[in-house]
């Protein structure tokens, strides 16, 4: 169990920014198209379930995508909502729940809840689309990253600019991180390239995940000339897939593991990952 988190006493790199800006490696290297199992593959198994993730890394997939939250004693789970109630046999918010209250419960009443470090750890040749769900998390994910030491195989985004703020500047090197919404929002408007490039460096942003009725041609060009690639959520249609890849996207986020994969075969797109 990883320790509940206390704002650190230092601080790292430049004011405000907890490292250097450089960019980060790893993460977006695999061959694109790039897909991603979403909450492990939901179409499948119960969502966020050892299951689902299993199910997906057996498919072959290199990218999983998760969400995180901390228990009131600082462990990480695997898990979308703030409360256990929606697809759980229990009740109650994580951050106010312990480890072990949160381990009890049972997703569709059957499937535990995985601890994230655990999940990191399962497969080492496997990358993490980690969701910052709350904000209790944000220094819990830090810590996990830091006990891990899984820096290159994780990718931060969150709905809350403010919280990738906050989990920056806890970061001891660089991590990628995906564009918040006013990041989303500057590419819709049409800001300067070399503006939107210079800022997406300085904070180690990589990409533009969007819902895929965001992902027009325009803005998938914009995202790239910025230096960003651009993932669409989440997207279980395989017509739209395929619409998708061919507007250029370079990942596609997806409930339905075995269609995505279907149509990357189908394309000869398909790129699983290699064991480690």
């Amino acid at each position: 169990m990883f320790p509940a988190w206390r704002t650190p006493r230092r601080t790292w790199g430049v004011p405000g920014y907890g490292h250097t800006g450089a960019v980060p490696s790893g993460f977006l290297d695999h061959p694109q198209p790039l897909a991603f199992a979403h909450r492990g593959g939901a179409g499948h198994y119960p969502e966020n379930s050892w299951k689902a993730f299993e199910h997906a890394v057996k498919l072959g997939y290199a990218y999983l995508e998760t969400d995180a939250h901390a228990t009131a004693d600082g462990t990480v789970v695997a898990f979308h909502d703030k409360s256990l109630d929606r697809v759980t046999d229990s009740t109650g918010k994580i951050a106010a729940l312990t480890a072990a209250q949160v381990a009890a419960a049972r997703i569709d009443g059957t499937e535990p809840i995985p601890v994230l470090a655990d999940l990191i750890m399962a497969w080492p040749e496997v990358r993490f689309n980690i969701d910052i769900k709350d904000d209790p998390a944000i220094g819990p994910v830090v810590e996990v990253l830091r006990a891990t030491n899984a820096w290159d195989r994780i990718c931060l985004t969150s709905f809350s600019g403010r919280r990738l703020s906050a989990a920056r500047r806890l970061l001891p090197r660089p991590v990628c991180t995906a564009t918040t919404p006013a990041g989303i929002g500057a590419i819709r408007a049409g800001f300067p390239v070399k503006t939107l490039a210079a800022r997406f460096a300085a904070l180690s942003v990589r990409c533009a995940q969007i819902p895929f009725s965001m992902a027009t041609r325009q803005f998938i060009g914009h995202a790239h000339a910025a230096g960003l690639q651009v993932h669409a959520w989440t997207v279980n249609d395989p017509a739209v897939m395929a619409s998708l890849l061919d507007r250029g996207v370079d990942g596609i986020m997806t409930d339905e593991t075995e269609a995505l994969r279907d149509v990357l075969v189908g394309r000869g797109q398909w790129r699983p990952r290699i064991a480690g």
